[in-house]
């Protein structure tokens, strides 16, 4: 092997045997967190572990096609391919088989999650809507009210005659 190549299938020894950094061994620096000189700042990963892992949740279709897909593989070791490929374990596979065969899939398919929907829910949005458009055509209304008895006040001390009064109005 010659120098700078790569053995044991690709995986570096970790040992810098050229004489680009001085012939330093920079595997030991690395191993003990210092940082290795005139190497470029890589991203590092965060390390901070989450405090409770969250669980994850299949849907009823997901489980049922992969379910089916793992019956449709007749080639040895197909399913454990499948398992690596969707990141699921085998103990999944065999709760799943187990629900399809209770019926218990088919069941999740139609249901919901979360609160059941409240059927008076439209009409009282409904309802704040025209009490918000009432309120607003009182102001206008009460707007309009004013406006007129100005006027008329107006035309009073203008002593310009208006149309006579209706019946309407002096009642």
């Amino acid at each position: 092997m010659q120098e700078g190549e790569e053995g044991r299938g690709g995986m570096s020894t970790g040992k810098v045997t050229a004489s680009t950094n001085g012939g330093v061994d920079n595997s030991s620096a690395r191993r003990v967190g210092r940082p290795v000189p005139g190497a470029a700042r890589a991203a590092v990963p965060d390390p901070e572990v989450v405090v409770k892992p969250t669980r994850r949740r299949f849907a009823a279709e997901y489980k049922l096609r992969i379910v089916q897909e793992a019956e449709r593989q007749r080639d040895s070791g197909a399913i454990g391919a499948l398992l690596r490929r969707e990141g699921l374990y085998s103990t999944h596979l065999s709760a799943w088989r187990r629900e399809r065969n209770r019926g218990a899939l088919e069941t999740l398919r139609a249901r919901r999650r979360g609160r059941t929907p409240d059927p008076t829910h439209e009409l009282r949005e409904q309802l704040v809507a025209l009490e918000a458009e009432k309120q607003r055509l009182q102001e206008r209304l009460r707007q309009a009210e004013v406006i007129i008895a100005a006027q008329k006040k107006l035309s009073e001390i203008l002593g310009l005659a208006g149309p006579p009064p209706t019946a309407r109005e002096s009642a």
